[in-house]
């Protein structure tokens, strides 16, 4: 990993579901619950906020409720998505609400993280001096707004849901190429993802086929807060990310959004997958001297067959001849671990005495 992807290890990357419904004092409620469990478990954590500048984001034929007559043809076409627009134009927030809830987040020691949505949000993320960018899985193949991301010079995560390999390919190769950090996230973009569609070996897909980038999985399972950041932590991903929420104002929360006590029992798994799966893996482990105790402890010991005469060089090719090989192994005694090369015996040992170090 290298030192501008250091911000990624072990990320933990917290977005704020449904834009907290445009609702500043909801917002700042949700940076606060999950901001202590952030510091109560030493998390490094993004909170993520979503960018939509209304007028360049929304067609204007749009932009009212009321749609009139001649308008309800293309409103009412095929594939137009009209609650997603109803969405967003009922959770905007003021580039000063931002600036807040922005500020409220660096309290609580967290990085500020954006997914904008337009070319004119990338802009309000550079004023605003956020400090990671999130590609949207639908931005995947849309350059006009991945090279602006780019140009920001920060480090950036882009997830591989509902989009071809071939896509990401050449965002990793551009983001290379401007040497700009990008970690790589598995995602399922299906709200919410049942256990069965998770499809959790990407990551080994990902991390073979991006061995310069960090790996990461973005989330949106609602069944368990357990097995899955324990499961791609042990295949090698270091960043990942849940939406959150709260129950507050009777506003139902969605199911792929997490509560405090949940991020709480992801986080707690975190440290559980961390602990038992213990050093990197780019080396062999360091042994306790109270393991190697125990092995030499259960070894079968070297004993004379008969008297041996100082000097004497003991060979595993002489067993029973010389030697043979027996439990208890005393302290301090050669045992069969030892027979990989042959050694001489510095004292005189009588028959049935230990051979010792």
């Amino acid at each position: 990993m290298s030192h501008n992807d250091k911000i990624f290890h072990n990320l933990f990357v917290l977005e704020l579901a449904n834009n907290h419904w445009g609702d500043l004092d909801r917002g700042l409620r949700i940076i606060r619950e999950h901001g202590k469990l952030v510091k109560k478990y030493g998390i490094n954590a993004a909170m993520k906020f979503q960018f939509r500048e209304t007028k360049s984001f929304i067609h204007p034929d749009f932009l009212d409720s009321e749609v009139s007559s001649k308008d309800k043809e293309l409103h009412s076409a095929p594939g137009t998505n009209t609650r997603y627009v109803k969405k967003t134009l009922s959770t905007l927030l003021s580039e000063d609400e931002y600036k807040i809830l922005l500020e409220e987040t660096k309290k609580y020691g967290m990085h500020t993280m954006s997914t904008p949505f337009d070319e004119d949000s990338v802009a309000m993320c550079k004023r605003l001096n956020v400090d990671i960018m999130k590609i949207a899985s639908q931005d995947a193949k849309s350059w006009t707004i991945i090279e602006k991301i780019a140009k920001l010079n920060k480090p950036t995560i882009i997830s591989n849901g509902g989009h071809e390999i071939g896509d990401l390919d050449k965002v990793a190769e551009h983001f290379a190429k401007v040497n700009v950090p990008l970690a790589i996230n598995h995602c399922v973009s299906l709200y919410p993802s049942e256990d069965s569609e998770l499809e959790l070996n990407q990551v080994d897909f990902l991390k073979n086929r991006y061995p310069n980038n960090v790996i990461g999985f973005s989330t949106h399972e609602y069944s368990d807060w357990t097995s899955s950041v324990m499961i791609t932590y042990a295949k090698g991903a270091r960043s990942w990310e849940r939406h959150i929420d709260i129950e507050a104002n009777g506003i139902p929360v969605s199911k792929y959004c997490s509560l405090p006590h949940q991020v709480e029992e992801w986080f707690k798994a975190f440290k559980k997958a961390e602990e038992m799966c213990g050093h990197d893996g780019s080396s062999q482990r360091v042994i306790p001297e109270k393991e190697k105790e125990y092995i030499s402890s259960v070894s079968r010991g070297i004993y004379a067959t008969r008297d041996l005469p100082a000097g004497y060089k003991i060979k595993k090719e002489n067993l029973n001849k010389d030697f043979y090989l027996a439990i208890p192994a005393q302290t301090g005694q050669r045992t069969s671990r030892d027979l990989n090369e042959e050694f001489s015996v510095k004292e005189s040992v009588g028959k049935d005495k230990p051979i010792m170090q």
